[in-house]
C-alpha cells in the first residue's frame, strides 16, 4: 500500500512494507468555499461581535493589518484586497493603510518571500507592507505587565497606535497554545523580545495545559487574552483551511469572541479519536512552510504524543529545506546534546526568561522522553545532523519494518498531514 505524505512542495510517496497494516488518521472531508469572494463579503458585513468593517471604518483615519509570516500557509490572497477595499471605501487613504508582517522572532519575509505570502499583486503594488521586528526596542510601546502572571507586554507601536487593528490568521492546532491565529498573531507576533521570552520560557512550556487544542487553563492563551484586553478594541479575520490547502471557513469580528467561533469549528475538523495507542506512528511536518526547517518539524513530532506507547517509535518526515534553522536554535540544540536532556531542563528551568529558539528544544524532550524519534529528510545538510538530537533514517519503509519488529506489531498510525491533525485517544 502506498501512502501520500505532506512533504516539501511536492509531497512523498511511501511504499508501506506488505506485513504493515496501516491506521491513516486525517482530518474529515470539509466542504470547501466554493465562492472564496462571495465568503469574505460576507464575513466582513456579518461580523462575530462587533459591527460590520464599513461601520467600524467609518471617521478612522488609520488602519494596521497584521497577516502571518512565511510559516503559516495562510490564504492572505483571498481576503486581503477586499479588506483594503472596504477601508477605502469608508474613506481611508492607501498610504493610511499598513499591512504587517508578524514574524514574533522570526526572521522577516522579503522579496519573492514576502510577495508569495501577500499572495496578492495588487496589495504589493498599492499597499505598504512591512515586517515586525522584535528586537527593535523603539519600535515597541510599553503597556505594563499582565495582572494574571506579571508578564512584561510590549507591542509593536503601528498596530497599538492604529485606528484600526485587525489581526489575520489560520486557525490550526498549535502545540502549546492550543490554537494558533487570533490573539496568537498579536503575541508573540508583533511584541518585543523580552515578552516574547517570557511567554516562551520553561515554566510556560513544561505546564500540562500547553498543549494543542486545548485552550481551558493554558497559560499562553491567558496571558494573550490579557494582552489583547491591555491593548483595547481589535478586530480579527480567521481562516481554516482542508488538508488540501483550500479554504473551508472564514470569519471577521471582534478578535477573541470570532477566535473562538473559528477555533470551534476547527476542533471538530483537527481533533481525530482512536481507539487504541501505537507502537509505531508515522507522521510529517506537514509539507511546505513548515517544513523549511527542522525547528518547525519538532511540532510534528510533538502532537501524536497521546497515541504513540511508551517506548514506541515516531518516524517523521520533514524536507528541512532551509536546514535545521536560526543561529540560537543551533546553540540551543547544541545545549541540549552536550548537557543531557534532564541537565538541559534544570537549567532552562532556573530561568526567567528563556534564550530565544531554546523553547524549540525544550518541546523536543518531551517526544524524546517517551519515544525513538527517527527523522526522513532529503534537504537537511549533513553538518546538521547530530544537531537534531534524533536518529536521521535513509528510508521509511525500513525504518517502519524495523519499528515493526521491535514490538512485534504490524499496526502503524499515519498521519499525512502531522501536526495540522490532532490524534487522541479515547479509550481509558
Amino acid at each position: 500500500m502506498k501512502v501520500d505524505l505532506r512533504y516539501g512542495q511536492t509531497g512523498l510517496t511511501v511504499d508501506l512494507p506488505a506485513e504493515c497494516e496501516p491506521h491513516i488518521i486525517r482530518k474529515p472531508k470539509m466542504a470547501i468555499l466554493q465562492n472564496k469572494a462571495a465568503a469574505v463579503m460576507q464575513a466582513l458585513d456579518q461580523p462575530v461581535g462587533c459591527a460590520c468593517l464599513q461601520s467600524i471604518a467609518a471617521s478612522k483615519k488609520t488602519a494596521c493589518i497584521l497577516i502571518c509570516d512565511v510559516t503559516r500557509p495562510v490564504p492572505n490572497g483571498v481576503f486581503l484586497r477586499p479588506v483594503v477595499e472596504k477601508l477605502l471605501s469608508a474613506g481611508l487613504k492607501l498610504p493610511d493603510i499598513t499591512i504587517l508582517v508578524a514574524t514574533g522572532l522570526h526572521r522577516p519575509n522579503e522579496g519573492e518571500e514576502l510577495a508569495r505570502v501577500v499572495g496578492d499583486p495588487w496589495i504589493m503594488a498599492n499597499v505598504r507592507v512591512e515586517n515586525h521586528f522584535a528586537r527593535d526596542e523603539n519600535a515597541h510601546i510599553d503597556l505594563g505587565y499582565t495582572a494574571t502572571r506579571n508578564t512584561p507586554v510590549s507591542l509593536d507601536r503601528r498596530f497599538v497606535e492604529a485606528d484600526i487593528r485587525i489581526a489575520t490568521g489560520l486557525v490550526e492546532p498549535h502545540f502549546m497554545a492550543g490554537y494558533s491565529g487570533g490573539r496568537k498573531v498579536i503575541a508573540p507576533g508583533i511584541a518585543g523580545e523580552e515578552t516574547i521570552r517570557t511567554f516562551h520560557s520553561a515554566a510556560f512550556m513544561a505546564d500540562p495545559n500547553a498543549v494543542e487544542c486545548n485552550l481551558v487553563g493554558n497559560p499562553l492563551h491567558e496571558e494573550q487574552l490579557q494582552i489583547v484586553k491591555m491593548l483595547g478594541e481589535v478586530y480579527a479575520i480567521n481562516t481554516v483551511i482542508d488538508e488540501e490547502r483550500n479554504l473551508v471557513f472564514i470569519n471577521f469580528g471582534e478578535v477573541i469572541q470570532s477566535h473562538l467561533q473559528a477555533v470551534a469549528f476547527a476542533h471538530d475538523c483537527c481533533v481525530v479519536e482512536v481507539d487504541r495507542r501505537y507502537n509505531t506512528v508515522l507522521t510529517s511536518a506537514a509539507g511546505y512552510p513548515l517544513d523549511k526547517t527542522y525547528y518547525q518539524t519538532v511540532k510534528g513530532m510533538v502532537t501524536p504524543l497521546d497515541i504513540v506507547n511508551d517506548g514506541g517509535t515516531i518516524i517523521i518526515a520533514s524536507e528541512c529545506g532551509e536546514g535545521l534553522g536560526s543561529a540560537n536554535f543551533r546553540a540551543s540544540q547544541t545545549r541540549l546534546i552536550e548537557m543531557g536532556a534532564d541537565a538541559f531542563l534544570q537549567k532552562i528551568h532556573k530561568q526567567r526568561l528563556a534564550e530565544v529558539d531554546e523553547w524549540q528544544s525544550q518541546m523536543q524532550t518531551k517526544p524524546t522522553s517517551k519515544a525513538l524519534v527517527q527523522l526522513y529528510s532529503g534537504g537537511l545538510p549533513k553538518k546538521d545532523h547530530s544537531l537534531t538530537g534524533i536518529e536521521r533514517v535513509a528510508s521509511i519503509e525500513s525504518a517502519i519494518r524495523r519499528s515493526i519488529d521491535r514490538a512485534s506489531d504490524p499496526v502503524v498510525a499515519v498521519i499525512p498531514e502531522g501536526p495540522y491533525v490532532v490524534p487522541k485517544f479515547a479509550g481509558l
